[in-house]
């Protein structure tokens, strides 16, 4: 089976796991320790968190650690709510973010939160005029998502950083999809949280980090001990840490190359695909992440789409909630139809993807269409 699915999550580099094996065997001390064992692993975590912020243009100092992009969101959205309740409960996102923004919004909403989600057009963007005209004098937190994870579609975030400062509102954006595969940088997009996945950039599965601009005040979420600036307790994922810190740096290097490699052959699986009848691309191919493809196969019967999903891994629906069968908020936002949503395929290609594959995937998929006209 050819793997296409990079977007759901991406196999750990050979480097990183090079990285984390000394932290797997020998060096086993806990960062809060004071003796060597300890003082070796505690430096490791922060040369690790050194290497986040750089890849984002910050200071260490303004990265925590957590489990995932989904802790990540749900601490950022979650501590602004409660730190800031007496400035207000409105808080703004988009109607296509990712169920770990959605679904806390959600539980906030049922504790007396009001939450607004800005509508986004056919390709996915939203709206900025009604954005500004949804802030309240009660609005306390704005959350759009770098890129989005089904259809690619690359927010204006700069733009937004703009419009939350000039209302002196905090801005969180999900990079869960965009880190790795687009410039990502705090002081351009001017948010004052960043939510990072680190199985999105080829490090384990259970690290992620939260950017925290200075002065932004959370409540916090885990409580026990004062790890983590005192923002998160619990002794350190160190092997996590060390993987998601050579993960970053590795990204910071190879960056430009595994861009154009990957914008390659998204754009060679495109072309090919588009000779079939009546293929509808969603999204755009230029205000994309550089690896996502989401089409519709119009005229293909429902047989013929589980014939490609036998041979090649790719997304009929993002990972997180593939087993819901219902059409998916992005796809019912950008107006597909649930006919429509049972034919469409999400591609998203990856740094370890080669063109060979790309051919291989081409002749599976027009063989396919050959013989099996509906």
């Amino acid at each position: 089976m050819i793997y296409l699915d990079y977007n759901a999550t991406t196999p750990i580099d050979p480097k990183v796991a090079k990285a984390i094996l000394p932290f797997l065997l020998e060096n086993f001390g806990n960062p809060s320790s004071s003796h060597s064992f300890g003082l070796t692993t505690q430096s490791a975590v922060e040369k690790a968190r050194k290497q986040v912020a750089k890849l984002i243009n910050t200071k260490s100092e303004n990265i925590i650690f957590t489990s995932g992009g989904t802790e990540s969101n749900n601490f950022a959205i979650k501590g602004v709510a409660f730190a800031n309740r007496s400035k207000g409960n409105h808080i703004i996102i988009s109607e296509i973010e990712h169920p770990a923004v959605t679904e806390v919004c959600q539980f906030l909403a049922e504790n007396g939160f009001e939450i607004s989600k800005i509508p986004a057009d056919k390709f996915g963007l939203i709206n900025l005029n009604k954005l500004e005209n949804t802030i309240k004098p009660t609005t306390i937190l704005i959350s759009v998502m770098h890129a989005n994870n089904e259809i690619g579609t690359i927010q204006p975030i700069d733009e937004i950083g703009e419009i939350a400062k000039k209302n002196n509102i905090i801005f969180h954006t999900d990079a869960a999809q965009s880190l790795g595969k687009i410039t990502v940088d705090v002081q351009k997009m001017k948010v004052d949280l960043l939510s990072i996945a680190g199985h999105k950039i080829y490090a384990p599965k259970g690290i992620g980090a939260l950017y925290i601009r200075e002065n932004t005040h959370l409540q916090k979420q885990i409580y026990g001990a004062n790890q983590e600036n005192n923002l998160r307790a619990g002794t350190e994922n160190v092997m996590g840490i060390v993987g998601l810190g050579e993960a970053c740096e590795l990204v910071k290097n190879d960056f430009t190359k595994n861009y154009e490699n990957l914008k390659f052959l998204r754009n060679k699986l495109h072309k090919n695909l588009a000779k079939i009848t009546n293929l509808k691309l969603n999204g755009y191919l230029t205000k994309s992440l550089p690896n996502t493809l989401n089409v519709t196969f119009v005229e293909f019967s429902n047989p013929q789409i589980l014939e490609i999903l036998e041979k090649i891994a790719v997304s009929t629906k993002a990972a997180c909630h593939s087993n819901d069968r219902t059409i998916s908020a992005v796809l019912k936002a950008i107006k597909i139809t649930p006919a429509e949503a049972s034919k469409t395929i999400r591609f998203s290609v990856g740094k370890m993807t080669t063109e060979c594959e790309i051919d291989e995937v081409v002749k599976i998929i027009m063989k396919i269409a050959k013989n099996n006209l509906t």
